[in-house]
This record gives C-alpha cells, sequence and structure tokens, in this order.
C-alpha cells in the first residue's frame, strides 16, 4: 500500500451562500487545486447528503468534474450521513494508496439553508432509524438531549460545562475567516445573566441555543496524491497516516450502554493502529461537535481522557488553544458550521493548515500530528483520520 499525502487544500465561507450547490463545491475544489499546483486529477469524490432532497440534483460527482473542466476524470458522489466527507476523503485514499489513482480530489458540500431551518431539521432527521426513531418524531437536538442527560446524571456534567464548550468554539471562530459565526459570547451572557434565558433559550433540555451549531452552506476540498507526485509538487509533506471508521446500532435505544459511543472508541482505535500513534501523540484535533456535550464525549472516546473526565479538562482549559489538547481552535462545527457533507473535509483543510503553520491566531505551535473526527447519524456510523506532517 503506497502512502497518500494532502497536497492541496481549499474551503468557502460557511454562512448563507446564495450560489448553486455545483459552484460551491467548484469553488471550494479550484482553491485546492491552485494550491496543489495541478491542473488534472484521475478522480474527483464529491461528498454530500442531501442534494437530491434539497437541491433537486443528483449525479453531483459528474456535475462537478464538467464544472471544473475535469474530464475525462473518474467521478462519484459518496454519501454517508454527516461522516460523508471523512468517508469521501477514505475512499481518495483508497484510490490512491492502492496504485490505482495519483491525483484524486474530494470535495464536500452542502447548501442547506436553501429549505427553512424546519425542513433542514426534518432532512437530518431522516439519518435516523426509519421505524423506530424518524416516525416517533425524533431528530438529532432531541437525540443530543436525552444523550446529554445521561451523560449529566452518570459523569457530573453541568450546564455550564456545555456553555463552557459553546464559548470556546464560538470565540475561536472570531480567528477563522471561513467560520460562519463571527459574534463573541460569554458565559454571562449565554448563562448567567437576567437575560440569558431570552438571549439562550432551550431547543431541547438541557441543550441550549448556543449549545448546537448553526445550519449552514458551504464547501471544502483536499488533493490526495502518491509521495512520488507530492514531492514533485514541493508542497509540505503532510501525510494522511491514519483511517479507521466503525459503526453502531442504528438505533440508538438498542445500545447496552447508551452513554458510550462506541463506534467513535473503535474508529480512533483504527486510525491509531494504522498509523503508529497513540492519543497521548496527538498535538491539535478536530472533533465533530454538533452539540457541545458531544465534543466532551468524543474527547474520551478518541483517549485524550479517562471516561467522564473529558468535563474536567475543559475545566482546566486543556482542550482550548495553548492547552494540552487543542481541540476545535477554528470553531468547530459549533463556531465554523456544518455543512454536514462539507464537514469532514472542512476537518482534515484545519488539521492541515494547522500542520502547515498557516493557523496564524489560531495557530497550535509546533503542531505535527493532527487528528479529525466525524460523527455520522447519532454515533452509529464514524470515521477518524490521523495526519503527519514529515518535512
Amino acid at each position: 500500500m503506497r502512502e497518500v499525502y494532502v497536497a492541496g487544500i481549499g474551503i468557502t465561507t460557511f454562512t448563507r451562500l446564495e450560489y448553486p450547490l455545483v459552484e460551491i463545491a467548484s469553488y471550494a475544489s479550484m482553491m485546492a487545486l491552485k494550491d496543489a499546483g495541478v491542473t488534472e486529477v484521475d478522480q474527483l469524490y464529491v461528498a454530500n447528503m442531501g442534494a437530491p432532497r434539497v437541491n433537486h440534483q443528483t449525479a453531483l460527482g459528474s456535475a462537478v468534474a464538467d464544472s471544473l473542466s475535469l474530464l475525462p476524470a473518474g467521478a462519484a458522489a459518496i454519501e454517508n450521513g454527516p461522516a460523508s466527507g471523512a468517508a469521501a476523503i477514505k475512499a481518495g485514499f483508497q484510490a490512491v494508496a492502492s496504485g490505482m489513482d495519483d491525483v484524486v480530489l474530494v470535495a464536500g458540500v452542502e447548501r442547506m439553508r436553501e429549505v427553512n431551518n424546519l425542513e433542514a431539521t426534518d432532512f437530518v432527521a431522516t439519518l435516523t432509524h426509519p421505524l423506530t426513531e424518524y416516525i416517533y418524531g425524533v431528530t438529532l437536538p432531541s437525540h443530543a438531549a436525552m444523550f446529554a442527560r445521561l451523560y449529566m446524571e452518570k459523569y457530573g456534567v453541568t450546564e455550564r460545562h456545555l456553555a463552557m464548550v459553546g464559548v470556546k468554539n464560538q470565540n475561536a471562530a472570531l480567528n477563522n475567516v471561513w467560520a460562519h459565526l463571527q459574534q463573541g459570547i460569554t458565559l454571562e451572557g449565554i448563562l448567567d445573566s437576567p437575560e440569558a434565558m431570552t438571549n439562550n433559550p432551550y431547543v431541547a433540555e438541557p441543550l441550549r441555543f448556543f449549545d448546537a451549531c448553526p445550519v449552514s452552506d458551504g464547501g471544502a476540498a483536499i488533493i490526495l496524491v502518491s509521495k512520488e507526485k507530492a514531492q514533485e509538487l514541493g508542497r509540505p509533506m503532510i501525510r494522511l497516516s491514519g483511517i479507521g471508521q466503525a459503526t453502531d446500532t442504528h438505533a440508538v435505544f438498542e445500545r447496552e450502554e447508551p452513554t458510550d459511543l462506541l463506534a467513535v472508541r473503535n474508529a480512533a482505535r483504527a486510525a491509531y493502529d494504522m498509523s503508529g500513534l497513540g492519543p497521548e501523540d496527538i498535538d491539535v484535533a478536530e472533533l465533530h461537535d454538533a452539540f457541545t456535550i458531544l465534543e466532551i464525549a468524543e474527547s474520551e472516546e478518541v483517549g485524550f481522557f479517562p471516561k467522564g473526565e473529558g468535563h474536567i479538562a475543559l475545566e482546566k482549559g486543556e482542550t482550548a488553544l495553548g492547552g494540552k489538547i487543542p481541540i476545535n481552535v477554528g470553531g468547530g462545527l459549533k463556531g465554523r458550521g456544518h455543512p454536514v457533507g462539507a464537514t469532514g473535509v472542512a476537518q482534515a483543510w484545519e488539521i492541515v493548515t494547522q500542520l502547515r503553520g498557516d493557523g496564524e491566531k489560531r495557530q497550535v505551535e509546533g503542531a505535527r500530528t493532527g487528528l479529525s473526527l466525524n460523527f455520522g447519524g447519532f454515533g452509529n456510523n464514524v470515521v477518524c483520520l490521523t495526519f503527519v506532517r514529515e518535512d
């Protein structure tokens, strides 16, 4: 199996975008192609969850290939719920590692704000179990709220801890010009003040408005190449060193212990095994914080902290910029936004930016290794990636 490197990256602003879906994907892709210094690719994978339902667009892979004048490159769309982005990166990795392709473009894109928030919530809820969850009105906020309540009762996590994640990540987004949310928040304003309930109402108790990511449009892209091609291009040698993917029961109630995110644990273990790294070796991480409770739980499941102690590490500042293991320094989903098909690629974009030393005000000093975790469904399909800078 050949080694695989990231030669180029690109991203759009995550916000409300008025451009067609294909143009959003193409813009991020052109940035990645220019960054890598390539004009031709062997294969294109486009990660997306909702184009057929939300945007009335199918055959997205071939549409983006034609938009970018990449013909006759192979092209395909990949859908894996909110983990579509990292799943597409996995496909790109396999294409290069196998020797089938030397240059692969992976783009992730979503235009969610073409519909209203209620329709967007329903669209995302279709990833729940159709017969035991969706038909009874289960949504992702309700899943996260029930998970949060169980976690709080079992491990002593409080609403204040949840708010601390929200404040950390939304304020981190102020140092990321591509991020959706560009408004600073404080614990006083969203939790402690008399106006907190107005400013930050419950969405699904115990989760409040600022415990959830925004509904976003946006795209991100990366170029994966063989080692020989990476050396030829002369870009920083960022190796995609490990990939792990794991599944869990589709219906959450069927899990033996619903506060255990076994797919996260198993995906991280597989990525570590492949890369030869351990959690203690990671310098910077991107965790899937669609809801604030998930960052706390995932930080434990990937091995950064013992089970039940992620909120304690948060209190100590260990997950902030300058801490023991900085998490979501570009804002995460909470601050950067969450156009679902683009998120896994955007997480990789942030890690590569950090390992190149291009993070500017959010740069993690001396970062040489990184991890990203893309969480699909409610933890029923998870992809974990590790990256290493080698030059």
